[in-house]
């Protein structure tokens, strides 16, 4: 069989169809022919870029450099990337799984030029690569181009269409308009026109029949978009207003999996190599095959795309959280769950036993795959487990939300509850629906739709940054300085002003500057920007697309003076203790529980340090005390800063530096090194690690399956935090008159408490068997139901005691009423016998009609229920009134 790379050099001579690693290394060969340098996917998880939290596109990682923040490295640019859409403007979650052709996580293979070939070559070599290659067939291609916007002054890009004629029929070259061949990057940045190509891979008949002209971007899941070309040659301001871009930039995107469905002769991407091994996987663990029932089909499918979404996000150090990305990792893994708990019968885990045909169908491609298997599948199983209990005690609360709509009379369910059980349960709407149809009940779906509503502009409100075009006052580019200087002389280069939660402030680049922008954990710089003019609090120091951004809240009276920067020494210093504290930690972990232990995630303050770490267990007492200890000898020890700024990456390797998944370096990395601690950093550390002076450990917990977390602080805060610990035991010696042996005196105490407990809660039950037997003798007896009355003083949960008490030992038809007060509170309680709510009778629905007497509310099960009030005085009223209700007073 010839390698991709034989089939480039051999005129494109294709005897058989690709498979899609074959596919995906044609395209890398193809472009590398063409002077292209191949570079690796960034991370899916983003970070530095406060306007996404997932890679959605191949530009994202070079993003910096379209903006003009980041110098142009290679001209020609190629890559396979890994993206993620599920948040945001391309938001196609819930489309994923019911169609052929969307996903959640996608590859994207694009190349790029920036400032060097332009939209013939990008036209030229898209066509080359496709029919020539690939050998697609031409007469099924289509071709659109931007028709021009009247309203912005923009004409149709005949350019893009006279190249395209060179290779098209002009019934194959279509019009755009803007919302499709008019790509901007967001509100503001770089835009420009765009080309899309097309593919019809209806059958012939059909195609005869119906020319696929007419349905290209009409949502036809055989005539479908698979290569977008951008060309970047305009810069949108925040005014709405165009100006050209100084340096043109090709942004190609063709989506892989659809490449291969188109390749592979498919008609859905879920039927090609891509997809079908995991898919079959599925039918293996479940017992259901796949293609034999839709709604079993949707699941699998579901669960397929999920999986490769969940551990690539993983891999990349994004866990599932309950916060921003962790948050719409967890939300994907537990669609996933629910599809299967639903539609497959799953009630146990099974997708982290999908892991290893994962690997075995990306893992060539992607080697951190495999090289995180471990950690990737304990995260997955413990995230299955947990929401499958969740799914469980939903349901149940669903079922008692059911019973009492049931019980009132009611056949819908109200929206507001369905809400509560789409975001604490995670249950989305059409698994409430499809349960309420076992009850021949609906859902109140506009309440529904109006209470997502309300959360959705909670969410947007208070992530709303409105942002406004940069003033640029001197070109150049900006340096830090920070490594050697805590001040530096510097002039603006830019500024804008944004505005946030209705707070107006300024952000402001340097030419220079000693601030370090928060970065891989470490806090931003505080400090002063000081003039002649006067003197402006810089309150944070933010990075952005890998710049420095300065956080005002006012600017200088004169904008065009010389500064000086200069940063807050002690908040810095503090930072430096913590961020070579972390450093020790992560050595002292791996020398006392194994090479197992990566680096997860960290938080650097002045404060105090999080550390985030790769183990399967809780740490012991011992084993943290042993940690502590080899952190304070490396401490004393007085490791100086070993510190290489630009060395190769693969030398870095070679010193033992490791390098943390989720994290994209460059070609030349900074290592910083204290004894046999080498890391790579970018944060700002002490000279010498005895100037910590001391770390001590103020908490281990767990914040993942497979993840812990230490927190910790040094120097001057730790010295803090030993001496409240100190006043702290002091105290307590205080309380005991200050016995020799505290703890023994302590326990002691505990144990004589616990006894007394017993003591007491023996007198609560013989108490409560007396009260049951002086409420016994004074039941009656109307229409064939034993009333059983209680009113007065009482402790509600010894009242519930008597109230089961008394079910348990009644086998005849009985209606239990208590009224209790306490101070200014009072408590109306129902219990119900079996056969009063077999005949439909409903201790819930009762206190709730009752409550108005005591001016509250409440609720409860059928057959027992209580409802808290404040109106004392109402309690004979209330009690009347269950009685009235059961046909009993």
């Amino acid at each position: 069989m010839q390698t991709v790379f034989q089939i480039i050099n051999e005129n494109y001579t294709l005897n058989y169809m690709l498979t899609a690693k074959e596919t995906r290394e044609s395209f890398k060969a193809f472009f590398a022919s063409r002077q292209h340098q191949i570079v690796p996917s960034a991370p899916m998880v983003i970070k530095g870029d406060p306007t996404l939290m997932f890679t959605n596109a191949g530009m994202n990682q070079f993003k910096d450099v379209i903006l003009g923040n980041a110098a142009v490295k290679y001209a020609r640019v190629a890559d396979s990337q890994k993206c993620l859409r599920v948040s945001g403007k391309h938001n196609d979650l819930e489309e994923v799984g019911h169609d052929t052709y969307h996903h959640t996580m996608f590859e994207m293979l694009g190349n790029w030029s920036f400032g060097d070939y332009f939209k013939k070559e990008a036209i030229d070599w898209a066509w080359e690569y496709l029919t020539g290659v690939l050998q697609l067939a031409p007469d099924r291609l289509y071709a659109t181009v931007f028709e021009g916007s009247p309203a912005e002054g923009l004409e149709r890009d005949t350019e893009a269409a006279g190249y395209w004629a060179n290779l098209l029929p002009e019934t194959h070259i279509l019009n755009g308009n803007k919302k499709d061949n008019f790509w901007e990057m967001g509100d503001t940045g770089p835009c420009g026109p765009c080309s899309e190509i097309h593919i019809d891979i209806r059958p012939e008949e059909e195609r005869r029949r119906v020319s696929g002209a007419g349905m290209v971007n009409k949502d036809h899941p055989q005539v479908i978009e698979i290569w977008n070309l951008v060309f970047m040659q305009y810069n949108r301001k925040a005014d709405g207003s165009l100006s050209p871009l100084p340096a043109k930039v090709i942004d190609t995107g063709m989506g892989f999996e659809r490449l291969c469905m188109a390749i592979q002769g498919k008609t859905s991407n879920y039927d090609t190599d891509v997809f079908q091994p995991i898919i079959r996987q599925i039918g293996v663990f479940t017992g259901f095959t796949y293609g034999e029932d839709r709604q079993r089909d949707v699941a699998m499918r579901v669960i397929a795309d999920h999986i490769r979404t969940i551990a690539f996000s993983i891999t990349d150090g994004q866990l599932p959280s309950n916060a921003k990305a962790g948050y719409v990792i967890r939300r994907i893994l537990r669609r996933a769950v629910r599809y299967g708990y639903t539609f497959l019968e799953r009630r146990e885990s099974f997708m982290y036993r999908l892991l290893p045909v994962l690997i075995d169908t990306m893992g060539e491609s992607y080697p951190e795959l495999a090289e995180q298997k471990t950690l990737i599948e304990k995260v997955i199983k413990e995230e299955e487990e947990s929401f499958l209990r969740t799914l469980e005690t939903g349901i149940r609360l669903l079922d008692k939300k059911t019973a009492e709509a049931k019980s009132a009379g009611k056949e819908v369910l109200s929206g507001i509850d369905a809400f509560t059980l789409y975001d604490t349960f995670g249950f989305p709407l059409d698994l409430t629906e499809l349960i309420l149809r076992e009850y021949d009940m609906t859902v109140d779906v506009e309440e529904f739709n109006v209470e997502m509503q309300k959360q959705k502009e909670r969410a947007r409100n208070a992530a709303a940054v409105e942002t406004g075009d940069w003033v640029v006052l001197k070109e150049g580019d900006s340096r830090f300085t920070g490594y050697d200087f805590s001040e530096s002389e510097a002039v603006i280069l830019r500024y804008r002003k944004i505005k946030q939660k209705n707070k107006e402030l300024y952000q402001i680049v340097l030419d220079q500057t000693p601030f370090y922008a928060e970065k891989g954990g470490q806090v931003g710089d505080t400090g002063w920007l000081v003039s002649d003019c006067g003197t402006i609090a810089v309150i944070d120091t933010r990075s952005e697309n890998n710049l420095a951004v300065h956080l005002t809240e006012k600017l200088p009276a004169d904008l065009t003076a010389t500064f000086i920067a200069r940063i807050d020494k002690e908040k810095r210093l503090q930072c430096e203790c913590n961020h070579t504290g972390t450093h020790l930690l992560h050595e002292a972990l791996r020398e006392t529980l194994g090479a197992h232990v990566e680096q997860r995630g960290s938080y650097v303050s002045p404060e105090s340090l999080r550390f985030d770490f790769s183990h399967f267990q809780k740490l012991t007492d011992e084993e943290l005390r042993k940690v502590e200890r080899l952190v304070g000898e490396k401490i004393r020890s007085d490791f100086k800063l070993e510190e290489h700024r630009s060395m190769p990456v693969a030398e870095a390797k070679k010193m033992g530096a490791m390098a943390l998944f989720g994290e994209k370096y460059g070609e030349e990395v900074r290592v910083v090194k204290y004894g046999g601690s080498v890391e790579l950093c970018g944060g700002t550390h002490l000279p010498s690690t005895g100037m910590i002076g001391t770390l001590r450990i103020i908490s281990e917990s767990s914040v993942a399956a497979g993840v812990r977390r230490i927190e910790a602080t040094t120097a001057g805060y730790a010295e803090n935090y030993f001496f409240i610990q100190q006043d702290i035991i002091r105290e307590l010696r205080s309380l005991v008159n200050n016995v020799p042996n505290l703890i023994q005196t302590i326990r002691k105490s505990i144990d004589e408490n616990a006894d007394m407990k017993k003591q007491l809660e023996a007198y609560a039950r013989e108490r409560a068997v007396q009260l049951k037997k002086e409420i016994m003798a004074h039941a009656v007896e109307r229409n064939g139901i034993k009333v059983i009355r209680y009113t007065g003083n009482g402790n509600v949960d010894f009242m519930k005691d008597v109230a089961f008490q008394i079910k348990s030992e009644s086998k005849e038809r009985f209606a239990f009423i208590a009224g209790l007060s306490d101070c200014s509170k009072c408590t109306l309680m129902v219990m119900l016998s079996d056969g009063l709510v077999d005949e439909g009778y409903n201790a819930s629905g009762l206190v709730k009609d009752a409550a108005r007497h005591i001016q509250g509310g409440g609720g409860g099960q059928p057959h027992f229920a209580t409802a808290g009030g404040k109106c004392i005085d109402g309690l004979p009223a209330a009690i009347e009134a269950v009685l009235e209700s059961l046909g009993l007073n």
